[in-house]
């Protein structure tokens, strides 16, 4: 959500600023603008609706030259205040001063209305533009006056709410400043330059050196350098850190699409996410602010997430439950904090967030936090907000996910959220030793299974074609096949913009057959014949319900199921594996299935409208 890029330095900040944005490009926005400042006492500002095309377009028209400068800032916006339209783009200027801004700030209604009864006439429709307006007043006549920094400092602390923000002003052609709460923002530190990103995609092609702000940090910014403060001034320390992927990981590498590669990329990415953490017999975490005693005295485990990963955290149930016998209850991390959920020292708290800054799952960890509850981050973006805050960490390693639609960061935290249980139930002493460790070493086997399931997705791919045309799709799963058939629903949801409902299979009686008609594709996931029988004989005879009404059955199902192959439209087949490690197999044709139903369809697979990769606001 809202790409923010800044560059400080020797070269020209223009094509610096414009390939940032394009490395942005796959947080989701619908407009994007840039600010130079000339070094000369003036800034020119372009900004556009629309794709990054349009803006590149517009410079083009008015002219590059007409650019010059070696600062400058930039900015994609996902759309909260105001339509997407030229007006509403960012940056906002008022006078000598250009902004951007990522996030929302709660209390601009109070600080517009202030502003207009000074005379001062606003723009645009969006919260953002009172910070610029601030700004320039407090530049001109408050107490901080001419004091480019200080006055920074002074509008920050008048805003309220969540928000990453960049200052410049065309009389300090040398200088940025920004500052971060609760919404992501990262230094590159260079040779004689500085950059500033959302993300570190932003500049991984020119530095490989990065430093995390703190919570309500402050950074000014200079070509040699950076300081950190808060926002009363006081010195204050970022977290130094090495960016250990290259350009080449975000990049298509070949590929047609930015997705299509990191579903090829899962088995890397559940593999990388194994390593390291299964040392000396035992299941060890990334980070663990708390004792195998807190472990053994949770209680009660809560898994609090959105979208994709919140169906990560429903296969995680399954599998905390089966081994380590505590209740544990998955939750809507929108909706956690607003129900008043009982918790106490004794509870455990999963949040599980691609990107550690997601506003929804970070607020519900404060809320736990404030309960005295235990928090464990399963997160993918390492020194995000959300590991910050937590008591034990546990980092997914997928690498950067450029599509919008999580795959590879999905499956790698079912892994991680199969590492949390082994680690509960090692602790608290629910399975013995060599247990977890043949848990363990079962996990060790999927990637080598997951690559055989990728290499095998063209018929998949086939029958996404033949279907791209259809109004909706059905999902239907049990156990962990259940929250499979969401994720299914929801990756074709967001792709192919088609109505698609997951379901148990269970509750197909109960309501949902009324949806089967003639010619319906309805996906099946089927479990493992051994260890699960009675689940099985359950799922033929649901399918045995919806052919009789004329439905089409396409089966997920082990590469032996015979039971299973002729009631079987289409029959899609995976390798043999326990139930609770299935969802690792079965949800990637869904996948394939969603991208290749949405390029049938003319869609953009990697930007889908409207929605956003990191959703930083609540």
């Amino acid at each position: 959500m809202c790409g923010i890029v800044g560059y400080v330095g020797h070269q020209a900040a223009l094509p610096v600023v414009v390939e940032a944005l394009r490395r942005m490009e796959y947080r989701g926005y619908d407009s994007s603008g840039v600010a130079v400042l000339d070094g000369a006492g003036s800034s020119r500002v372009e900004k556009k609706e629309g794709k990054l095309a349009n803006l590149e377009a517009a410079l083009d028209s008015a002219g590059r030259d007409g650019f010059p400068g070696t600062t400058g800032i930039g900015h994609t916006r996902w759309a909260t205040h105001g339509r997407p339209v030229d007006r509403n783009a960012h940056p906002h200027v008022s006078g000598d001063v250009a902004i951007v801004h990522n996030g929302i700030i709660e209390n601009f209604a109070p600080l517009r209305t202030e502003l207009e009864a000074a005379g001062i006439e606003l723009e645009s429709d969006t919260d953002s533009e009172v910070a610029a307006h601030l700004l320039a007043c407090e530049m001109a006549a408050g107490p901080n006056e001419g004091d480019f920094v200080a006055s920074c400092r002074a509008v920050l602390n008048r805003l309220e709410g969540a928000f990453t923000l960049v200052f410049s002003h065309a009389a300090h052609p040398d200088t940025l400043v920004a500052a971060r709460r609760s919404t992501p923002l990262v230094l590159g530190v260079g040779e004689g330059e500085m950059f500033l990103g959302s993300d570190v995609a932003a500049f991984i092609e020119h530095t490989r050196e990065a430093v995390e702000l703190g919570q309500d940090n402050v950074v000014v910014l200079r070509a040699d350098g950076y300081e950190i403060t808060d926002l009363a001034g006081e010195p204050a320390e970022g977290r130094p850190f090495h960016i250990d992927w290259d350009l080449a990981a975000a990049e298509k590498g070949g590929y047609d699409y930015f997705m299509l590669k990191e579903i090829a990329e899962q088995p890397q990415a559940v593999a990388d996410t194994l390593l390291g953490h299964f040392q000396d017999g035992r299941i060890v975490l990334d980070e663990q602010r708390m004792s195998d005693q807190d472990l053994r005295d949770i209680d009660k485990v809560f898994i609090v997430a959105c979208g994709s990963a919140y169906h990560s955290g429903m296969v995680a149930k399954y599998a905390i439950e089966h081994w380590t016998r505590l209740p544990c209850e998955v939750e809507i991390a929108s909706e956690f904090r607003y129900r008043d959920p009982v918790l106490d020292r004794s509870t455990l708290v999963v949040a599980i967030s691609q990107s550690g800054e997601t506003a929804d799952t970070l607020e519900a960890v404060r809320h736990a936090k404030t309960q005295k509850a235990r928090v464990l981050a399963v997160c993918n973006t390492n020194g995000s907000q959300i590991p910050r805050e937590a008591d034990a960490v546990l980092y997914t390693h997928a690498g950067p996910e450029i599509g919008v639609a999580s795959t590879k960061a999905y499956l790698a935290q079912i892994t991680a959220n199969y590492l949390v249980g082994l680690a509960l139930a090692q602790a608290r002493g629910t399975k013995f030793p060599d247990e977890v460790a043949a848990e363990f070493r079962q996990l060790e086997k999927m990637p080598e299974d997951i690559q055989k399931v990728v290499d095998s997705l063209d018929p998949v791919r086939q029958i996404a074609r033949e279907l791209a045309d259809s109004k909706s799709v059905l999902f239907l799963g049990r156990h962990v096949g259940y929250p499979t058939a969401l994720e299914g629903a929801l990756k074709l949801k967001e792709l192919a913009y088609m109505h698609a409902e997951g379901f148990p299979a269970g509750e197909l009686k109960h309501g949902p057959i009324a949806l089967i008609e003639d010619g319906l594709p309805v996906f099946i996931v089927m479990p493992p014949v051994e260890g699960r029988g009675v689940l099985h004989s359950k799922l033929v005879s649901n399918i045995q319900e919806i052919r009789a009404r004329g439905a089409l059955t396409i089966v997920i199902a082990e590469e032996g199921d015979e039971v299973v192959r002729p009631l079987a439209d289409h029959f899609i087949p995976i390798p043999a594996s326990t139930t609770l490690l299935q969802p690792l197999l079965a949800t990637i044709p869904y996948q394939a299935f969603a991208a290749e139903v949405a390029a049938a369809r003319g869609y953009d697979v990697d930007k889908p409208r409207n929605l956003a990769k990191s959703v930083t606001v609540e």
